[in-house]
């Protein structure tokens, strides 16, 4: 998926609320904005706008010196979210169909999205969570189920912080496949590293490895070799998050989409109305 224009005000704003929270210097927040309109202008739109939002947060970091501005917030969402996880477990163990029950929250964890909107309230996403079993899911649920059944061997990629304590529910799911869950090899916004992967516990219930990229999506050409053996060996890929999808709608093998539509551009894209709980597939 491209950059639109649309992007480049979000890039802006993202920009400037992650200088704020790596420090109160409006010198940094200056320069910072400089560099983000530099990018901009310089960047080939033809790239997806995660290959943009990796070149601004790098010069955020070297600008700060602050290797993870959002690490406070996603350890706040980490324990939101683990807070919640038993209420669900009773949740999954009382649904006649788990698997959607899992992905439905799973989907709904997305809202955990800190490059769309950094002053998420925890409020916002308990009711995301609550409306969850209710809300209109766009998607064919059979045909995942499907596949999932089908795979030996299924590469999950995580997004968000917080977000991947309720893909836990699902990964745990997939089962009996051989699960491998994808984290990002460096922090960047609020997406999941391998710590917080530990911190929910993923790697009890799957095997868990860093892409090797700084990207806030999958950007194949910049993750390591082990990450893209993988990828181009699983049986399927199931992808969390705008992100993965802006990164990945196009490549020509088999990955589901499951996501939170939450920005028009996406909408655009996916012919669906931002709120929308998704769940597409690559046409191959």
């Amino acid at each position: 998926m491209k950059t639109f224009y649309d992007c480049i005000p979000c890039f802006l704003r993202q920009a400037l609320d992650a200088a704020r929270l790596a420090t109160s210097d409006e010198t940094i927040h200056e320069r910072v904005l400089h560099e983000a309109l530099r990018v901009a202008a310089e960047m080939d739109l033809r790239q997806s706008p995660p290959a943009m939002a990796q070149q601004i947060h790098r010069a955020i970091r070297e600008w700060t010196g602050k290797n993870d501005p959002y690490l406070e917030i996603k350890n706040r969402f980490n324990s939101m979210a683990l807070e919640l996880y038993p209420v669900m477990q009773g949740w999954m163990a009382d649904s006649d169909q788990p698997l959607e029950t899992a992905m439905r929250l799973a989907i709904a964890g997305n809202v955990i999205d800190l490059g769309v909107k950094t002053r998420l309230k925890e409020g916002e996403v308990r009711e995301s969570i609550l409306n969850a079993m209710s809300a209109p899911l766009e998607g064919d649920i059979g045909e995942f189920t499907s596949a999932v059944r089908r795979a030996d061997e299924i590469l999950y990629l995580a997004d968000n912080a917080g977000e991947i304590v309720f893909d836990r529910l699902l990964i745990e799911q997939l089962k009996p496949a051989k699960v491998i869950v994808a984290v990002r090899g460096f922090p960047i916004i609020n997406d999941a590293t391998l710590e917080d992967a530990k911190e929910a516990g993923i790697d009890a219930v799957a095997d868990v490895m860093e892409n090797g990229s700084d990207a806030p999506g999958t950007i194949l050409r910049d993750c390591n070799e082990s990450f893209c053996d993988c990828f181009n060996r699983a049986d399927l890929v199931i992808a969390k998050g705008q992100g993965n999808y802006e990164t990945l709608s196009e490549e020509s093998r088999d990955i589901f989409f499951l996501l939170k539509v939450k920005c028009p551009v996406v909408a655009k894209h996916t012919g669906c109305q931002e709120g929308t709980m998704l769940l597409t597939r690559t046409a191959i």
